[in-house]
C-alpha cells in the first residue's frame, strides 16, 4: 500500500464529521442534539452520546433513523451502521443546507417492546396523509362511469392538482411524474399498506410491492414488477421505492445487507452508467433488471443485478449539450494532487473525449460526488487497490483519446502519431510495452498462406481503431463492475442442488426515445419497448381474449394496437432488419448506401417501415409510440465494436492483472491463474528475503542475533506489508472471489458480457454482434418474465419542461400510445381474477357448503346464494372468472368467515380456561374455608386456654397476696412474742425483703423490624451497675437440627444493657432500609466500577472453585430451609456484608439454587423482554450460521449492565459444560435450567405461547453456549500451537548453538552461513503462528 494510499484512507478515517440528532418527543424543547462522531462510528455508539447529552432513559432502547426530506422516506439503521457513511451519500445542497426546513436528517426513535418503532402519533406529521380527491375523481380509471379519452384524461388532471399521482387500471398501477417530492414514502405507509389487500387503499407504489411479495409467499410463485414509460417519466425512482420497501417488509428484526450493498451500488453504477443528455442531466444510458431471492420464510437471501446495452458511442462522442459519463468529471475535480501526478491527470477541457461541448452542469458539487463514489465503493467491497486500479484505467482511456494520426511524407500509405509524448503515459497505466502499444495502433497483422502481413492503417481506420479499443475497455470495466457487485449480493446457498428460493424482479430498462438524430443506440432502446409492450398486450389482451373463448363465456372482442409485425419486421429471420445488418457487416465492402439498400430490396410494401422521398441515408420505423426516423450513419461500426486481435494481444501481455482479468473471456480461468501467481510470487518473496538475510549477516561470528536487530531487520518490511495485507484482506471475507460463485455468475453474464466478442481470435467463430447480444440478453428477460407473475407500472411525464403541477397534451400522447384507454376498457368488462375448479374450492373452502364439489354447477349454485351481481362473474369450462369487485366481496365474506370462526375457537378455548380457572378457585376457596374452620376453632381452644391460665394466674396471685399478708402477720406476730435480741434481728430480714423486686411487662415494637418480631422476652428489673441499667431477657433464638435441618427455636435467658438494646432495634431497623440484593433492577447492583453484581460474582466464584467436578451441580436442588436460609442473608445485609458472610456452611446445590432464584426473581431478565420476540424471531431460521449471526446482533442491542452479566454467566456455564464427563451437565442440560431464568417471555404473552416457546428459547441458549465453547476450545488449541512451537523452536536453536560451538573456528563461518536460513525458517514460522 502506498503512502498516498495510507494517507487518503487515514484523511477519511480521522475526519470528523457533527451530526445532527432530533429526538423530537422523546426530549421536548430540544430541536436537535449535535454529535461529533467519525467515520467508523456506529450508531450505537452515537446513540450513547445523544443518550448521555440529553440525560434519555437507559432502560429504554432507542434507534437511529435516516429521514430523507421533511416527512419522507424513513429506514432504520442498525446498531452496527455507521450514520457518517449514511450521510456522506446524501446530496450536496443537503450536506450544506442541513439547518433548513426540508432536508436529510437522522431522527431518534424510540423502540418498543414487541421490537416495533414507535412513532407516535399521525398528526405528527400532517403532511404526511394521502390528500383526499374530491368527490366524483375516481382512484380506479374502472370505475369511471363515462369512459372516453376526455373522461380519463380529467380524471386524472384532477388527481394530479390534488397531488394524487397514483391511479389504478385494476391491477395496474398509472404514475404520472410530478417532478417533486411527496411526503408519502415514510414508514408510516410501509406499515400502513402493509398485509392490504389491493384496491382496498389510496393508490400507492407500496400497494403493488406489498401485493407482489404476500402473492409471492402465498403462492410460492415468483413475481416481476415491469416498469416502463418515457425517458424522464420516473422509472428509477420508483424502482428505488420498491426496492426499499421490498427489503423492508422482509426484515424480521435485523437487516440482512442486502439493503446496504444496494445503496452503495446505486452511487457506482450511476456515476459509471448515467451522464448529461439534452433532455436530463442524469440520464441513464443502460437499463438494469434487479431480482430479489427471498428464503421461503420471506426474508432477503441475496440480490441479482443484469444490465442491458450500455451507450458506449458516447465515450468518444458527444451531441450538442450533452456530456460524457459522471465518472471522468467526478475524477478529474475530486482527485487529490498525488493522485493527479500518479494518474497523469489533466484538466477537462485537455482530453478530446471530454471537450467536444459542455463541461458543467448547473448546482453540482464534483469533488463532492467523488468523495461520494469512494465511499459508494467501498460499500459495495472495492478495496483501495482496485480502486485506484479502475481509475488509473479511466485516466488511461482519457490519454488513448488524445492520440491523433498524421500521414507519413515519404509513404502515402502509411500513418504516424503527431504526439507522441502521450504513448509512454498511456503505457505506463496499461503497464505494457511503449513499442507494442504503437504498432497495435499504426499497424494489423494479417495471416495468408504460408506467412504473416503488416499492413499500416489508414488514417480513418486508426481513429476507429483507437475509439474501438476506448469503447471496449471502458464497457468492459462496467461489465466487471457489475459482476463484482452481482458478487457482494451472491449468496451461497444458490449454489446447492436443492436450494429453493422465491424471487422479485423490477425492470428499470430504457424508455423510448425520439431525438433529433436517433442512431443505432436508439434502434436498439425503442425494440426493447416494443417487446415490453407486446408483453403487456399478450397479458392484457391477447392472452386473456383467447382464454374467454376457449372457455365458452359470453365476451364480445375488444380491438388493440397489436405490434407483433413491428417486432417480426426488427428480429423475425432470416429477413429482419438485425439480420441483415449482421450480414452487411460480414462484407468487408459493404457500405451504408448497400444495407439502405437492402433493407428497401426486403421491405418495400411493408406498413412498418419508410424510406424518406429525398435521397436520405435513413429509414422511418412505426412503432407504437410513433414514427422515428433512424440514420444508418455508423450502424455496421457500432454493431461489430470489438478490438481486432492486435489489441487484445497487446492488452494481455500488460503486466497489470486487473486489465488482464477484464478482457479475459474466462473469468475463472483467470482467477485460478492469479492464485497460482500469487503463490509463486510470495514463494520468490520468502526466498529473496532469505537470501538477503544470510548475505547481510554472513560476516557475523556470533550465531546469537539481538531481538532489537530482529525487530529493525529491513528484510522483514515485505513480511510486515504482507501481513497488514493478509488482515485488511480478511475485513472483506464477504467480497471474496471464489471459483464455484465465479462459475455460477459468468453463467449469468455471459450473454452480455463485452469480452465475449473477443471470440474473433478463434479460427473457427465469428464474433458475435452487439444486436446479436442484445437480443440474446433480451431473450433471456423476456423469458424471467415469462416465468413470473406480472405487475405493471406505467409511469407517465407530466410535461415536457419538468414543471411542477403542470399536466399537458404529452400525457396525452403517452396514454394513446401505451394503449390506456383499451386496457381500461378490458379490465372494466373484463374478468381480471381467474381459478380453476381446483383453486377456487381450496381457496373459498371456508365458505361452500359442506358437500360442494369442484364442477361448473356446485360453484355457479354457491355463487348464485351468496347474491352476487350476475354480470360480475362467469364460469367456464375449467375456471370461474370474476372481477375485481366480486373478488373483494368474497374476499371480504371468507375473511369474516375465518374471522367468526376464529373467535368461535377463542370463545370455547377462553371458556375451557375460565372453567379451569373456576375449578382452581373453587377448590382454593374450599382449601381456605376448611384452613379458616381449623383455625377458628384452634383460636377457639387458645382461647379458652389462655382463659384458663389467665384465671390461674389470677387465682394464685390473690393466693400469693394472701399467703404473704398471712406470713407477714404469722412473723409480726411471732417477733412481738419472740425476746428483743431476736426481734432485732428478724426486723432487719423483713427489710430487705421488703425492698425486693416487683414484676413488670414490657413490651418493645420495631416497625418494619423482622428480627425483632421473632424476640419474645419479658423484661424484669435486676439492679444498676456501674450506670448501666440491665434487663433479664428471654430469647427465642432460631437454628436448624444438623441431620434434618429442620427449623428449632432455642429458648435462653440473659441480662442485657437497656441502651445496647435499643442499639439492636435502631440499627436493624437501618438493615431494613438499605438496598437488597434479589429482586430488583440489575442497574442499582452495578456502577461503572462493577459490571457485574457482588452476589453473582461471589456466587459463579464460589461455585467454580468448590463445585466444577460435582455430579448434577444445576440439576439437583438444596435443602428449602437452607436455601431461605442463605438467602435471607445476602438479601438482609448490605454489600459489605453480603460479601463477607461464609459459604463454607452450605451445601454446594444451596448456593447453585440461590444463584438461579436471583435470576429469576430479576424484574428484567438478563436477555430483556424487549428483545424477546427478536430472539426467537432468529431461532426460526433453517441455517446455522444465519441464526448465530441473527442471534448476536440481537445480543448486541443489549445494554451494559446486561451484557456483562450475561457474558459472565455464559462464560461460567462454559466452564461447566467442559465438565460434562464429570458433572454430567451437557450444554442442552443446561440451556434447559437456565433458558426459564435468563429469556422468560413478558406477562403479556399468552401461557399457551410461552409453553410454546420454551423449546425456541432453550435452543437460544444452547445455541450461544454450544458457540461459546467453540470459541473456547478454538482459543485453546492456538495457545497450545503457539507453545509448540515456542518449545520446538527453543529446542532447535539449543541444538543449533551446542553443535556451533564444538566445531572449529576455520568452520565456524560456513556453518553460520548454513544454518542461518534454519534459524530465519523457524523463526519465520513460529512468527506466522503468532
Amino acid at each position: 500500500m502506498s503512502n498516498h494510499e495510507v494517507g487518503g484512507r487515514r484523511r477519511f478515517e480521522d475526519s470528523e464529521f457533527t451530526l445532527h440528532i432530533y429526538p423530537g418527543s422523546i426530549a421536548e424543547g430540544t430541536i436537535y442534539c449535535p454529535v461529533t462522531a467519525r467515520k467508523s462510528s456506529t450508531a450505537a455508539e452515537v446513540i450513547d452520546h445523544v443518550i448521555e447529552r440529553l440525560r434519555l432513559d437507559r432502560t429504554k432502547c432507542y434507534v437511529l433513523a435516516e429521514v430523507k426530506e421533511f416527512g419522507g422516506e424513513e429506514w432504520i439503521l442498525n446498531p452496527s451502521d455507521c450514520p457518517v457513511q449514511r450521510m456522506m451519500l446524501w446530496p450536496r445542497v443537503a450536506l450544506e443546507n442541513r439547518l433548513a426546513g426540508e432536508d436529510y436528517r437522522f431522527l431518534l426513535r424510540e423502540k418498543n417492546l414487541d421490537g416495533s418503532i414507535h412513532y407516535g402519533s399521525l398528526q405528527m406529521w400532517p403532511r404526511g396523509f394521502l390528500p383526499q380527491p374530491p368527490p366524483g375523481y375516481h382512484d380506479d380509471l374502472c370505475n369511471l362511469p363515462d369512459l372516453n379519452e376526455r373522461t380519463l384524461l380529467d380524471n386524472l388532471r384532477g388527481r394530479f392538482r390534488q397531488e394524487k399521482i397514483y391511479t389504478y387500471v385494476g391491477s395496474i398501477l398509472i404514475v404520472i411524474n410530478p417532478f417533486k417530492f411527496l411526503p408519502i414514502y415514510n414508514p408510516k405507509y410501509v406499515k400502513m399498506y402493509d398485509k392490504h389487500q389491493l384496491g382496498k387503499l389510496d393508490p400507492h407504489i407500496y400497494a403493488v410491492a406489498d401485493a407482489a411479495y404476500h402473492a409471492m409467499l402465498q403462492r410460492r410463485q415468483n413475481q416481476c414488477i415491469v416498469i416502463s414509460g418515457e425517458s424522464g417519466s420516473g422509472k428509477t425512482q420508483s424502482t428505488n421505492f420498491l426496492i426499499h420497501h421490498l427489503t423492508a417488509l422482509s426484515q424480521k428484526g435485523f437487516a440482512s445487507g442486502v439493503e446496504q450493498i444496494i445503496l452503495g451500488a446505486g452511487p457506482v453504477l450511476e456515476a459509471f452508467g448515467n451522464a448529461k443528455t439534452a433532455h436530463n442531466n442524469n440520464s441513464s444510458r443502460f437499463g438494469k433488471f434487479i431480482q430479489v431471492n427471498y428464503q421461503e420464510s420471506g426474508t432477503v437471501r441475496g440480490a441479482y443485478v443484469e444490465k442491458y446495452l450500455l451507450e458506449k458511442s458516447r465515450l468518444v462522442y458527444q451531441e450538442h449539450n450533452e456530456r460524457n459519463y459522471h465518472v471522468f468529471y467526478y475524477l478529474l475535480a475530486g482527485a487529490s494532487e498525488e493522485e493527479r501526478k500518479s494518474f497523469h491527470l489533466l484538466k477537462p477541457e485537455e482530453y478530446h473525449y471530454l471537450n467536444q461541448d459542455c463541461f458543467t452542469v448547473e448546482g453540482e458539487d464534483l469533488k463532492h460526488d467523488f468523495e461520494r463514489l469512494q465511499l459508494a465503493m467501498e460499500m459495495v467491497g472495492f478495496l483501495p487497490a482496485t480502486r485506484k486500479q479502475i481509475f488509473s484505467l479511466l485516466s488511461a482511456i482519457l490519454h488513448l483519446g488524445n492520440i491523433r494520426y498524421k500521414k507519413k511524407t515519404y509513404r502515402d500509405d502509411s500513418i504516424d502519431i503527431c504526439n507522441p509524448e502521450v504513448l509512454p503515459i498511456v503505457s505506463e497505466l496499461l503497464e505494457v510495452k511503449e513499442e507494442m502499444l504503437f504498432e497495435a495502433l499504426t499497424t494489423r497483422k494479417t495471416v495468408t498462406v504460408g506467412e504473416k502481413l503488416i499492413v499500416p492503417y489508414k488514417l480513418a481506420e486508426a481513429g476507429t481503431v483507437r475509439d474501438s479499443m476506448a469503447k471496449s475497455l471502458y464497457s468492459a470495466l462496467f461489465d466487471w463492475i457489475v459482476f463484482r457487485t452481482n458478487h457482494a449480493l451472491f449468496n451461497n446457498k444458490d449454489l446447492e442442488d436443492n436450494a429453493k428460493f422465491l424471487s422479485i424482479g423490477v425492470l428499470d430498462i430504457f424508455g423510448f426515445e425520439d431525438y433529433e438524430n436517433n442512431s443505432f443506440e436508439q434502434f436498439c432502446i425503442n425494440f426493447a419497448n416494443e417487446r415490453l409492450q407486446h408483453y403487456f398486450n399478450q397479458h392484457i389482451f391477447k392472452l386473456e381474449q383467447e382464454e374467454y373463448r376457449s372457455e365458452g363465456i359470453s365476451w364480445h372482442n375488444i380491438d388493440y394496437i397489436d405490434n407483433t409485425g413491428c417486432i417480426h419486421l426488427i428480429s423475425k429471420k432470416p429477413t429482419a432488419l438485425f439480420h441483415l445488418l449482421d450480414e452487411e457487416c460480414n462484407f468487408p465492402q459493404a457500405t451504408n448506401q448497400t444495407l439502405l439498400d437492402k433493407f428497401k430490396r426486403q421491405h418495400e410494401g411493408n406498413s412498418y417501415i419508410e424510406f424518406p422521398a429525398v435521397m436520405e441515408p435513413a429509414f422511418i420505423i412505426h412503432h407504437y409510440a410513433g414514427k422515428v426516423k433512424y440514420g444508418v450513419k455508423d450502424f455496421r461500426e457500432k454493431n461489430t465494436d470489438h478490438m481486432r486481435p492486435d489489441i487484445v494481444a497487446l492488452l494481455k501481455s500488460s503486466k497489470n492483472g486487473f486489465i488482464r482479468g477484464l478482457i479475459s473471456i474466462e473469468p475463472v480461468a483467470m482467477f485460478r491463474w492469479a492464485v497460482l501467481r500469487a503463490y509463486f510470487r510470495a514463494l520468490v518473496a520468502f526466498r529473496e528475503a532469505g537470501s538477503r538475510h544470510r548475505d547481510k549477516k554472513s560476516g557475523v561470528r556470533n550465531p546469537r542475533t539481538p531481538l532489537s536487530d530482529l525487530q529493525e531487520d529491513p528484510f522483514r518490511a515485505p513480511c510486515a506489508v504482507l501481513c497488514v495485507s493478509l488482515f485488511f484482506h480478511c475485513c472483506y471475507l464477504q467480497h471474496l472471489l471464489d471459483v464455484k460463485s465465479l462459475k455460477y455468475l459468468s453463467s449469468l453474464t455471459l450473454h452480455d458480457r463485452i469480452t465475449k466478442s473477443l471470440l474473433h481470435l478463434h479460427k473457427k467463430k465469428k464474433p458475435p454482434s452487439i444486436s446479436a447480444q442484445f437480443q440474446a440478453s433480451l431473450n433471456k428477460l423476456m423469458e424471467t418474465l415469462g416465468q413470473s407473475e406480472p405487475y405493471f407500472v406505467k409511469c407517465i411525464r407530466s410535461n415536457a419542461e419538468k414543471l411542477c403541477k403542470i399536466l399537458d397534451a404529452l400525457v396525452l400522447r403517452q396514454l394513446r400510445y401505451t394503449g390506456m384507454l383499451e386496457t381500461v376498457r378490458i379490465r372494466q368488462s373484463g374478468y381480471s381474477i381467474k381459478y380453476t375448479f381446483q383453486d377456487f374450492v381450496r381457496h373459498f373452502h371456508v365458505l361452500l357448503p359442506h358437500g360442494t364439489s369442484a364442477t361448473q354447477r356446485g360453484i355457479r349454485e354457491f355463487l348464485r346464494q351468496i347474491e352476487l351481481p350476475p354480470d360480475s362473474f362467469q364460469v367456464g369450462i375449467t375456471m370461474v372468472f370474476l372481477r375485481e369487485v366480486s373478488r373483494q366481496r368474497l374476499q371480504a365474506l371468507l375473511h369474516e368467515e375465518v374471522l367468526r370462526r376464529i373467535v368461535a375457537l377463542q370463545r370455547r378455548f377462553r371458556a375451557l380456561v375460565e372453567r379451569r380457572h373456576y375449578c382452581s378457585l373453587r377448590l382454593a376457596a374450599c382449601i381456605i374455608q376448611r384452613s379458616w374452620r381449623r383455625c377458628l376453632h384452634q383460636r377457639g381452644q387458645a382461647a379458652l386456654l389462655i382463659q384458663a391460665a389467665w384465671r390461674g394466674y389470677k387465682q394464685r396471685e390473690l393466693y400469693s397476696g394472701l399467703h404473704g399478708s398471712i406470713l407477714l402477720l404469722q412473723a409480726a406476730s411471732r417477733g412481738y412474742l419472740a425476746p428483743k435480741p431476736e426481734r432485732k434481728k428478724r426486723r432487719k430480714k423483713e427489710s430487705d425483703i421488703v425492698s425486693c423486686h416487683c414484676g413488670c411487662k414490657n413490651k418493645y415494637h420495631s416497625p418494619g423490624s423482622r428480627i425483632i418480631a421473632d424476640l419474645n422476652f419479658c423484661l424484669c428489673q435486676v439492679e444498676e451497675f456501674n450506670g448501666h441499667i440491665f434487663k433479664a431477657t428471654q430469647y427465642s433464638i432460631p437454628t436448624y437440627c444438623e441431620f434434618c435441618s429442620s427449623l428449632i427455636w432455642m429458648m435462653d435467658r440473659a441480662c442485657v444493657c437497656k441502651s445496647y438494646f435499643l442499639h439492636l432495634l435502631l440499627k436493624q431497623y437501618d438493615l431494613e432500609q438499605s438496598s437488597r440484593q434479589f429482586g430488583v433492577e440489575l442497574s442499582r447492583l452495578t456502577s461503572e466500577d462493577r459490571a457485574v453484581p457482588l452476589v453473582v460474582e461471589k456466587l459463579i466464584n464460589y461455585i467454580e472453585m468448590h463445585g466444577l467436578y460435582t455430579e448434577g451441580i444445576y440439576r439437583k436442588s438444596g435443602s428449602t430451609n437452607k436455601i431461605k436460609e442463605l438467602k435471607m442473608g445476602l438479601d438482609a445485609g448490605t454489600e459489605w456484608d453480603a460479601n463477607s458472610m461464609n459459604l463454607d456452611d452450605y451445601n454446594i446445590h444451596v448456593i447453585a439454587s440461590v444463584l438461579k432464584q436471583w435470576l429469576r426473581d430479576l424484574p428484567n431478565p438478563l436477555m430483556t423482554f424487549e428483545l424477546y420476540e427478536e430472539f426467537l424471531r432468529t431461532t426460526g431460521s433453517q441455517d446455522k450460521r444465519e441464526m448465530i449471526r441473527g442471534v448476536y446482533s440481537v445480543i448486541d442491542q443489549l445494554n451494559r449492565t446486561h451484557l456483562s452479566t450475561l457474558e459472565r454467566l455464559i462464560f461460567h456455564l462454559v466452564r461447566i459444560a467442559f465438565q460434562e464427563e464429570t458433572n454430567r451437565m451437557s450444554a442442552n442440560a443446561l440451556a434447559i435450567v437456565f433458558a426459564p431464568c435468563i429469556l422468560r417471555c413478558p406477562d403479556t404473552i399468552d401461557p399457551l405461547q410461552s409453553v410454546q416457546d420454551i423449546s425456541k428459547t432453550t435452543s437460544c441458549v444452547e445455541l450461544i453456549i454450544c458457540e461459546q465453547m467453540n470459541k473456547y476450545r478454538a482459543r485453546l488449541k492456538d495457545i497450545n500451537s503457539l507453545e509448540f512451537a515456542e518449545n520446538k523452536a527453543k529446542s532447535r536453536l539449543t541444538l543449533i548453538r551446542r553443535s556451533m560451538v564444538q566445531v572449529p573456528r576455520e568452520r565456524e563461518r560456513e556453518r553460520h552461513c548454513d544454518s542461518s536460513p534454519q534459524v530465519y525458517e523457524i523463526f519465520l514460522k513460529y512468527s506466522v503462528l503468532i
